[in-house]
């Protein structure tokens, strides 16, 4: 028997707002969260900016020991996460522990700890290695984390697909509840990279802007785009069996219908050049969610700003959606808030879900000139109003992985 799937809860960290409603309220108002990077020096780096997060404060919901013992990207999944509950109205003591579990993942982890133990190591020698070191890092910990905070004792795990880690780890969590095997997931991404060895690291790639413009540097689908800006944050969906959700008077912001996922199996950085396994996973999730091309309403593009990905992943969605592409709008929210990584999809999904919930959609704030070989409907500039049925969301990550989901509207 399946299951359907409903989302009742919204979290979110972002370059643009701490929260889900100062989040969408700065999407709608068309605010760009890219800045100069001042949080370390950059006198030696060709890139300058990215999209970080600001007056960040975890103690409403995490005391000083807490925060001392989690990295910065454990935090932001946490604080995230404890939004969404709080935003759901669930009775964390009214339900099944044993069906109550958490998939959240991050593509890289604590770099920030990394690095910093990794000085230590070199200055101080190895005695002088933070204990937590290791549990303060590794990417499964943002899970671990939220589940001992909130008693979840059912699945957690972690997806670490890079930039499609966000939006696997949501599918991830539908087919859970689909198939029968819980009844409440805490699901996303989150990720703290913004420190001198990811962007050096990214820099080393070319695969970073180098505008020294803030407001023009991550313009997907733009002609003179160069590169993405890195940015930080974290968005977290509380999932929920339909059922269970009805039961107990829960507001439901929409519904999961479809999940795509394929691979590449192509290069560890580049796209296939044909586009075919973004195509393949839109394909996928249409078929899920049994709707045809036409019944799109939006599509959430993974839309990073670099040269080649924004080209191929047109090619995808006309090769997905036939003539009907040139019909369906298409923004990217990095335009606003950079490329937040394992986090993207996350966050991108608490877009899509506000949308179809406020009839909104988001701009691609930074297109000013079109390229030929980008040429959909990419909502340039200022954000629509629409009446917002399915909604789309994908994610293309280094190595070939490819995810998409759709989200509609909610109907009783």
């Amino acid at each position: 028997m399946n299951h359907r799937v409903v989302i009742t809860g919204l979290g979110a960290v972002t370059p643009i707002g701490n929260t889900v409603e100062k989040f969408f309220e700065n999407v709608k108002a068309g605010v760009c969260g890219i800045d100069f990077i001042t949080h370390f020096d950059t006198e030696a780096y060709a890139v300058k900016v990215a999209a970080v997060v600001k007056d960040f404060d975890p103690k409403p919901y995490l005391d000083i020991k807490e925060t001392r013992r989690l990295d910065r990207f454990s935090q932001f999944a946490v604080v995230a996460s404890a939004q969404a509950i709080q935003d759901s109205g669930i009775d964390l003591k009214s339900i099944d522990k044993d069906r109550f579990g958490v998939i959240v993942g991050s593509g890289i982890g604590g770099l920030e700890n990394i690095e910093k133990e990794a000085r230590t190591l070199m200055e101080k020698g190895p005695r002088r290695v933070n204990p937590l070191f290791i549990p303060m890092t590794i990417t499964n910990m943002a899970a671990g984390n939220i589940a001992i905070k909130f008693g979840a004792q059912g699945i957690c795990t972690n997806v670490v697909t890079a930039c499609a880690t966000g939006t696997h780890s949501i599918g991830d969590a539908f087919r859970n509840i689909k198939h029968g095997y819980a009844d409440v997931i805490l699901a996303g991404g989150t990720e703290a990279s913004v420190t001198p060895l990811g962007v050096a690291g990214f820099s080393a790639l070319t695969a970073l802007s180098l505008s020294q413009d803030p407001l023009r540097a991550s313009i997907p689908f733009d002609k003179n785009r160069d590169g993405f800006v890195i940015g930080e944050g974290a968005g977290i969906l509380l999932l929920e069996e339909y059922e269970h959700a009805k039961k107990r008077g829960a507001k439901i912001y929409a519904e999961i219908v479809g999940y795509g996922a394929t691979g590449d199996a192509y290069h560890i950085t580049a796209p296939s050049p044909d586009g075919r396994g973004g195509a393949m996973s839109m394909k996928n999730a249409m078929n899920e969610a049994g709707i045809r091309p036409k019944d799109i309403s939006y599509v959430n593009a993974h839309g990073t700003s670099t040269p080649i990905n924004d080209k191929l992943e047109t090619m995808a969605m006309k090769t997905a959606f036939g003539d009907e592409a040139y019909k369906i709008p298409v923004s990217s929210t990095k335009s606003m808030i950079g490329h937040l990584l394992g986090a993207a999809g996350a966050v991108e999904a608490v877009a899509c879900i506000k949308a179809i919930n406020e009839g909104f959609i988001p701009a691609t704030i930074g297109l000013l000139e079109a390229d030929e070989e980008c040429d959909l409907d990419y909502v340039p500039g200022k954000g629509r109003e629409a009446d917002l049925s399915y909604v789309m969301t994908n994610s293309l990550g280094f190595g070939g992985h490819n995810a998409s989901l759709i989200f509609k509207k909610m109907e009783v």
